[in-house]
């Protein structure tokens, strides 16, 4: 059963009492053990949607380890809709991580292809339309404008006032969503996945599509550990130990390098005395276990 609206729990770590800040995390994380996270959000609309205009099922992208295939897979299941997975990689298999083996046992039927067609098939959509004529089709993330306004009602949800909102970025869609809804109320912080300054003028660009007006945000680039999926030793014992400190699982992927970033800005004094800080716990939690299977690391599970 969905669990809406998600929690939202104050952390409590001696650095933030040592620098007189109280923060708070919301748990996007528990809303659905399948479907968490943003990927609910983005997929809420978008599923209904799809069953209000009859459609038979969604098209979408992603790579092997994708949050949004797998939650694409389950939300189709669980609303008796047909799935399927454009999959980076024609090396790949159903069978090849615990990502893929679970997006293709909810039904999704996988189809894989090379690095070159996938881009091609991701900028002319039109022989995919003309092949599954009845699919909604969803870009790689799942970040449109029905998405974003799936992602607006996290601040709806959030119903006390905080200084700051910080959240992990990889599309952007997430964030635009917030932004949106907050209308500079609050300060918004994005923490990049992604490795390079191209992200600011990218978000910039989703801004101006969706008509979002510039607001109370700064997006911060420094805190990937190498790029998107690139996770190292240190970040790895990062996540065991901040499991064991407060009892939260972050993904490797986004939430981990977050949490990490606020706390380097905390230690910083970015945040001024008093300062309430609440965190976006986007979920990811499905890539632990092929992290695992992939790199032999031992997150906590």
């Amino acid at each position: 059963m969905d669990r809406i609206p998600s929690p939202i729990e104050q952390i409590h770590e001696p650095l933030f009492e040592e620098k007189g800040l109280k923060v708070w995390i919301k748990r996007d994380d528990l809303i659905h053990p399948h479907i968490m996270g943003n990927k609910w959000r983005k997929l809420k609309y978008n599923i209904l949607h799809a069953r209000e205009t009859h459609r038979t099922g969604i098209v979408t992208f992603g790579g092997a380890y994708s949050n949004h295939i797998a939650a694409t897979a389950a939300a189709c299941a669980a609303n008796q809709l047909e799935s399927v997975g454009i999959i980076r990689g024609d090396e790949l298999s159903p069978g090849s991580n615990p990502t893929l083996r679970f997006a293709s046992d909810q039904g999704m039927k996988l189809q894989f292809v090379s690095r070159s067609d996938y881009r091609q098939l991701k900028e002319n959509q039109h022989q995919l339309q003309m092949t599954y004529p009845n699919h909604l089709i969803l870009p790689e993330g799942g970040t449109n404008q029905l998405a974003i306004r799936g992602c607006q009602e996290i601040w709806k949800e959030i119903d006390q006032p905080f200084d700051y909102v910080v959240t992990s970025v990889g599309t952007g869609g997430t964030m635009a969503g917030l932004l949106k809804e907050m209308s500079g109320k609050s300060k918004l912080i994005g923490i990049s996945a992604l490795k390079g300054n191209f992200i600011h003028s990218e978000f910039k660009k989703m801004l101006q599509h969706h008509d979002i007006p510039f607001e109370n945000y700064e997006l911060l680039d420094q805190w990937h550990f190498g790029g998107y999926g690139k996770v190292t030793d240190d970040l790895v014992a990062f996540i065991n130990g901040t499991k064991k400190k407060i009892n939260v699982l972050f993904d490797p992927i986004y939430t981990a390098k977050m949490y990490f970033a606020v706390t380097k800005l905390i230690e910083t004094n970015y945040f001024p005395p008093n300062s309430k800080i609440v965190l976006i716990h986007t979920g990811g939690i499905q890539g632990i276990a092929g992290f695992i299977e992939k790199q032999k690391k031992n997150i906590l599970l």
